[in-house]
């Protein structure tokens, strides 16, 4: 079967996918527990070219277990996975898909790339590809990475920065975007589970969220702040680096002094279960008002530092931050779909090279050696 499955049919980013894969001659199969909005978000949709309604096929699957149930079943060519938080719906999906389906999602929580990561040996044997992180923060900070890095040796020190532009859409947060901020890292080596991380000596070890915090001033000429945050970006850039020293940083991150000394009480009260479940809960139910992006572009951006000393930046600017997170998945299955992939599990970039960014709108600004702040 040579179908497209994307799971959360109806979300937001998982009608966006639908949209860029229809720009690509590529037909997908929406995924979802309620028949109703899948018929309405298949019908909002339409095939390159055409001016009807694009008819898309739907599958009603009320549950992970269920959707797994169906990838055994009916065995597409690939399953995008937009349904978080992916520390809980990723493993169950790998398993239906490694024995014949690609498997892709949009994480970017190092507990959730990391567990998918070390299936690499499991899809390798069963020749599939699986590939996380493929969104705006992980696919464009490890492109820069990747860029700095090519034809070089690994460097000893690395930092990564994504400053997103998002448009908000009016709603709740829901439970998938809760459970992946207050569930922390649940098996995730190098400290506990609400502490932040980085990579010293080649290992992960504990780190202050909202630690590192810098001013970068942007190609664009505007300023943003930018602090440490333990998401898959990390992994992904010490994979694309073999960097011993790394640290990952978000413009999301809270950087205020304040902030970040209650953090580590704040934090240390999610540990205690009943505190965790009703803080999702309520986390939940909290509504978004709509708002548009901040600022014309998003981007990604890194440092890294060589043993002798020199050093290279780069940024890579792409536009709405939610307009590129489509824009990846669908590159990505179009050249799985080619045959252009390999078998085991990978981030984008680590896939497909620095040239896959730029395939989904992306441009690279290379600072030129010396000129480049020292990474932390």
């Amino acid at each position: 079967m040579t179908e497209v499955w994307i799971l959360g049919g109806t979300g937001r980013s998982g009608r966006a996918i639908a949209a860029e894969l229809l720009r690509r001659g590529i037909g997908p199969v929406l995924v979802g527990r309620d028949a109703g909005r899948l018929a309405e978000a298949a019908a909002g949709l339409r095939p390159a070219g055409t001016g009807a309604a694009g008819g898309l096929r739907t599958v009603v699957a009320g549950s992970v277990a269920g959707t797994a149930d169906a990838i055994r079943r009916e065995r597409p060519a690939v399953v995008v996975n937009t349904i978080g938080p992916f520390i809980e719906t990723a493993a169950p999906l790998l398993e239906a898909c490694r024995p014949s389906s690609h498997y892709l999602d949009l994480a970017n929580d190092l507990a959730a790339v990391a567990a998918t990561l070390g299936r690499s040996r499991a899809f390798t044997d069963a020749g599939r590809t699986a590939v996380t992180g493929a969104g705006f923060g992980v696919t464009a900070t490890e492109s820069v990475v990747v860029k700095l890095c090519e034809g070089r040796p690994a460097p000893r020190r690395a930092r990564v920065d994504m400053v997103p532009s998002l448009a908000v859409e009016a709603g709740a947060v829901g439970d998938a975007l809760a459970g992946t901020i207050v569930e922390g890292l649940p098996g995730v080596a190098g400290g506990g589970r609400f502490q932040g991380r980085r990579y010293r000596g080649g290992r992960l070890a504990p780190a202050r969220l909202g630690g590192d915090p810098i001013r970068l001033v942007l190609p664009d000429g505007s300023t943003v702040t930018t602090a440490s945050m333990p998401l898959g970006e990390l992994m992904a850039a010490q994979r694309a680096s073999g960097a011993a020293d790394v640290v990952a940083a978000s413009s999301e991150a809270p950087s205020s002094p304040l902030v970040r000394a209650v953090l580590p009480a704040a934090t240390a009260l999610l540990a205690i279960g009943p505190v965790r479940a009703f803080a999702r809960r309520r986390l939940a139910a909290v509504r978004f008002t709509a708002r548009p992006k901040p600022r014309e572009h998003s981007w990604g951006h890194a440092v890294v530092q060589w043993p002798d000393g020199s050093t290279r930046e780069g940024w890579l600017r792409v536009g709405e931050a939610q307009a590129f997170t489509a824009a990846v998945p669908a590159e990505v299955v179009r050249r799985l779909l080619d045959g252009e992939g390999k078998p085991g599990a990978y981030t984008p970039a680590a896939l497909f090279g620095s040239a896959l960014a730029e395939s989904c709108g992306g441009e690279y600004r290379l600072e030129e050696p010396g000129l480049a702040q020292r990474p932390h």
